[in-house]
This record gives C-alpha cells, structure tokens and sequence, in this order.
C-alpha cells in the first residue's frame, strides 16, 4: 500500500509522554505515522492544547514545494488601478504589436468569423494584462489580518519549530499568533459598528445572531425530491434557475434588418462609459475597467464586433460562459427547502456590453415608431413608477368624487424570466 500510493514515512524514536486512567504517566510510541508528503517534523504541544484525552496532541508538518502553494492560489482578476502610465503605455504597445497583422470584420464576414474574433480577444487581452498589470489572488494570505504585524508572528513560528522542536516555544509562539489575529479581529469588527450609518445598522445587524451553518445534509425541491451529494445539489439548483426550454433550440432567425446601421462609437460609448467597474466579474476575469482599457486602444474592432454580432442575431458561444453563485434568501428558517436560495449568473463582460446596446437598439425603435402605449412606464426613458402611482390616485379620487367604486388588481408572475417562451 506505501509503495503503490507513494507514501511517505515520519517515523523516529522518539517517545510520547501521557497518563494512563490511573494517573500513572506512562509512554508511547507511534507505529506508523504515513503522509503523502515528506513529513518535516513533528512537535508535541503544550498542555494548554489538551483535547481531553489522556494522550497528547501531536502537530505535524508536511513539505510543500512553493509551485504547489502557488496552484492553490486563485486569480481572480488584475490590479487595474494600481497600474502607472508606464504601465499602461506599455499595454497599449502590447496589443497594438497583437492585433497589427491581424484583420477587422467587416459587413461581408461570416458567422464562424464572429465566432473567432469574440474568442480571440478575451485571451489576447488578458496576455496583455499578464504581462503589464499585478495579478490579483485570493489565497490564505488575502484576509485583512493577515498584517504586517501577524506576518511576524507567523515567521516567528516557523523559527521556533526549526530551532527547538521537543520544546515548548513553538507552542508558545503560535499561541501568541492565534491571540494576536483574534484581537486584530475584534478591532475590526469594533471599528465597523462604531463607523456604520444609517442603513448600515441593519446590515449589521445580521451578523450580530446566530446565523444558521453554511453545511445542509440534503436539499428538497417542491416535488418533494431531495439532493445528497454535492452534484446531485448542483443539477438541482441548475434545473430550478434555468428551467429547460425546447423551444430556443428550434428557433428560426427572422431575416437581418438594418438596426446594426444605428450601431456607432457614440452608441457603444453610451453603453459603456455608465458601465461600474465594481461588478462582479465573469468566467474570464475580464471587468468593465479593461474593457474601457481595449475600448481606448481599439474602439474600431470593439464596434465592428457589436455590429456584427447584432446583424447576423448571434451571440457568440464564448460569452454564454457564466459563473454561478448561489446565495441563501434572507428571512428563511428552513435552508433545506430549496426555495430557500437563489442563484445569480456572473457574465462576461463584454457580452453584457453587446447585450446593452441591443437593448438600448430596442428600446429606441418603438419610441420612434410611436408603437408603445401611452400608459406603460416601464422601459422609457423619462419614465418611471411615481408616473403609474400618480396615475392610478388621480383616477381613483375622481371615480369617489362620482360615487363609483374602485378596485386594482396587482399580478406578478411566478418565475417569469428563466420561464417564458422566447
């Protein structure tokens, strides 16, 4: 079994001290200690680390090489901010190097050509950014007490494992550690409280009661079926956020029009410049920030694509890649329902921007056309709820002024969005 599973073995001499049930101190000596790594040592720690048994607790350490730390360490996207005019300058030269021998679409390109631009842009620039901006990782060193200060102790720790290994100063030093993050802690919590404001107090509030687990044995859905296992959860969280639809399959285009004529640098700039750069951020870790980068190096490609992309009524498949968060509803007591959480998409950037302007492409062409009602205020610019409250008051103070009657009748359609027919 060591030998197929490449098992390391951390075994010496040395004794383990305990007391037996008739407090009597006795030793013993581990058999077998087996890790899948080198074990680098082992320390006995102090009494204050007692479990409650009458053996002793035994910490141990495994090497670790420093490219295995940095698999562990996941990049979830690029300092943009912190990036100079140099840096920025040098990006720019980057890209420009990139796209110089490579060719636009124009209005006679073909589906697979959209299909390949879209592709091709996101790993370009984000070579780019590799190559000029610093990587932002979420690790264990990312929490905000993870200071200099900790950063010592730690070191410290280390030390003292290193020079003295049968000795209590390990245990001793790493004590100090977990007392020092627990109080830097508590600082920060207390910092918070003492400097929140107005609604703030709410949100604060929750996290000032016991809040249920995170961890749920299984999941039950309105059929009554229940979910185990972690895929078995997943397919059912899938299943209830995106419903399947037939129908999208067998969709027939209808013929290209002329909206993507309207579609300019002014029209994409409107999308885009309002755009927040503090939006989560999709599968390729692409934000509105760098998007406004690429648009202020190479605003002639970003356009044609759009173009192109609403003309022939695609939407390239590397953009239907999204990140699925599932979040649980506040004020729900039982979180084995599976009502009980939602799932949020987390798109890509620059299909939210092409999806914009097509928006906005729709949003215009009844106005202009006067095919929108005179009562709905949803979707209009200019428009809003206060204008149908406002409404809807006036009406019924003059239907009491003649001695009628009034009723209003509010619906709102369950699971609409993810459920209707396209």
């Amino acid at each position: 079994m060591i030998d197929e599973n490449g098992l390391e073995m951390g075994n010496d001499s040395r004794p383990t001290h305990h007391r037996t049930r008739e407090d009597q101190e006795g030793e013993s000596v581990i058999d077998l200690m087996l890790a899948n790594r080198p074990i680098v040592m082992w320390t006995i720690l102090a009494h204050d680390h007692a479990t409650g048994s009458d053996h002793e607790v035994i910490e141990w350490e495994v090497g670790v090489e420093r490219q295995e730390e940095v698999d562990h360490e996941r990049i979830v996207g690029w300092n943009l901010a912190a990036m100079t005019e140099k840096d920025v300058e040098a990006a720019e030269n980057l890209w420009m190097e990139l796209v110089k021998e490579r060719a636009q679409l124009d209005a006679e390109c073909r589906e697979d050509e959209v299909e390949k631009e879209a592709a091709w842009c996101q790993p370009a620039m984000s070579s780019v950014l590799d190559a000029t901006a610093k990587k932002i990782t979420i690790c264990a060193r990312s929490k905000r007490s993870w200071n200099g200060n900790n950063k010592e102790r730690r070191r410290m720790v280390g030390k003292e494992r290193r020079r003295r290994r049968n000795s209590e100063e390990p245990a001793r030093a790493k004590a100090e550690l977990q007392k020092s993050i627990r109080q830097l802690k508590r600082r920060i919590r207390s910092d918070y409280l003492q400097n929140i404001r107005g609604a703030e107090v709410w949100r604060a509030a929750q996290y000032a009661y016991p809040q249920a687990g995170m961890t749920v044995e299984a999941l039950t859905d309105r059929e009554g079926k229940q979910a185990n296992t972690s895929l078995e959860k997943e397919e059912m969280l899938r299943h209830e956020s995106i419903p399947p639809n037939d129908c999208d399959q067998y969709y027939e285009l209808p013929q290209a029009g002329c909206a993507h004529t309207r579609i300019t640098e002014q029209a994409v700039a409107r999308s885009l410049i309002p755009q927040s750069v503090k939006q989560a951020l999709g599968p390729d870790q692409l934000s509105f920030c760098a998007i406004r980068l690429l648009w202020k190096w190479d605003k002639a490609r970003i356009v044609r694509l759009t173009r192109a992309a609403i003309h022939m009524g695609i939407h390239p498949a590397v953009w239907k890649r999204a990140s699925r968060v599932v979040i649980r509803k506040p004020r729900k007591d039982d979180n084995t329902k599976l009502k009980a959480y939602r799932t949020i998409s987390l798109l890509i950037c620059m299909g939210k921007l092409v999806e914009k302007v097509a928006a906005e492409l729709l949003s215009e062409d009844p106005e202009r056309r006067g095919l929108k009602n005179d009562r709905q205020f949803g979707s209009r610019e200019g428009w809003s709820g206060i204008d149908a409250a406002a409404i809807m008051v006036d009406s019924a103070h003059a239907a009491w002024t003649n001695g009628h009657m009034t009723g209003m009748l509010l619906m709102d359609i369950k699971v609409v969005f993810p459920s209707v027919v396209k």
